[in-house]
């Protein structure tokens, strides 16, 4: 077993155009003074972070990396969320996901899925001249607008989308192996991969490529009323990252998982910062521990109530009581006896 290394977080929802979380100096100073060790970055923010540059050059990695350390903290990962979500892309959201893509491929879904490509291949390179071993993404979706069909969906329709899926994913999953970094898809609703039996789903088209990988985030099974402990001990081999993340599930007469396109503050299921859901964040660190998870414990704050400075500084807190310093002698230790081979026989009746 090992200690899970933390706290860290995802700066995503931080960045903004106002000090301190305009450049990557200050946010590392901010994040650090609030306890964080580690911050995991958003590739596709130029105040932070320059993709392109860290793809091509080492001497600009260092650099970054030379920032992070003057305020004590690592960098956890790089994320490709947004990106990601380009590599697949269902005509119905055609509109709805042009304003992820760079200005010169909107409106043009071939130019913005190459160029989506295009970023992940360099979110490798980065990855690589970075020193980092894992990655996180989304798979984009061909699927979900299928996900609960009204009329049926035609025979073979997931199957078609899944092959398809897994030809645009393998060149980028290829290009991560070849550098020694995973792959780790966030399991999320409006991906294709939004539960176990969709990862092994795509999986299973990959002939189980080594670098598909997981990002395990609890509050994501919550609002599908999945069982999240139980997810940790099936995909423990492919879980490479987490997200701690807490939600609630608060259904009615009136409404359950779909919560009748409410906003976020009135659905049935919505997030919340840490301890203040539902998520048994004990039971999942002492699993996390128990399973040897190498990786960190980094915060993504989502919440539909609280302001996002209070659940940063609540999140640091949080995690870092939740990390369990793993043992390195067993409790009953002191009444070993230290027998040998022809004791323990002697003691089973064979000798």
């Amino acid at each position: 077993m090992r200690t899970i290394k933390g706290p860290a977080i995802f700066l995503a929802q931080f960045a903004g155009d106002a000090p301190p979380f305009n450049s990557l100096d200050t946010i590392a100073e901010w994040a650090a003074e609030l306890g964080f060790k580690g911050v995991q970055l958003p590739s596709w923010d130029g105040r932070l972070f320059d993709l392109a540059k860290a793809a091509d050059s080492k001497t600009y990695c260092d650099e970054v990396k030379g920032i992070l350390a003057k305020h004590g903290v690592a960098l956890t990962e790089l994320s490709t969320h947004l990106q990601g979500q380009l590599v697949a892309v269902h005509p119905a959201y055609d509109e709805a996901f042009d304003g992820f893509a760079a200005p010169e491929v909107r409106g043009n879904p071939q130019a913005r899925q190459a160029w989506a490509v295009d970023q992940m291949m360099k979110a490798a390179k980065a990855s690589a001249n970075l020193g980092l071993t894992d990655h996180v993404t989304f798979s984009g979706a061909l699927a979900w607008p299928f996900v609960y069909p009204w009329p049926q969906r035609p025979a073979g329709l997931i199957d078609t989308a899944f092959a398809e899926l897994a030809k645009r994913w393998r060149p980028i999953l290829d290009a991560f192996d070849e550098v020694g970094v995973n792959v780790c898809y966030e399991i999320h609703p409006g991906e294709d991969l939004h539960d176990g039996i969709t990862f092994e789903m795509f999986l299973e088209r990959l002939n189980g490529h080594p670098r598909c990988n997981i990002l395990y985030d609890p509050s994501h099974f919550v609002l599908q009323q999945l069982d999240y402990l139980d997810f940790i001990d099936l995909y423990a081999d492919r879980i490479k990252m987490f997200h701690v993340k807490d939600a609630e599930f608060n259904p009615s007469g009136r409404m359950g998982v779909y919560s009748g396109y409410q906003p976020w503050v009135d659905r049935a299921g919505r997030f919340r910062s840490l301890g203040d859901g539902q998520v048994d964040f004990a039971a999942i660190f002492s699993k996390m521990a128990a399973n040897d998870f190498e990786g960190w414990a980094v915060l993504e704050w989502e919440c539909c109530l609280k302001h996002p400075e209070d659940g940063a500084r609540e999140g640091a807190e949080f995690i870092a009581a939740h990390i369990i310093r793993v043992t390195e002698t067993a409790f009953d230790d002191f009444a070993g006896t230290g027998t040998d081979e022809a004791a323990n026989r002697r003691i089973l009746g064979i000798g």
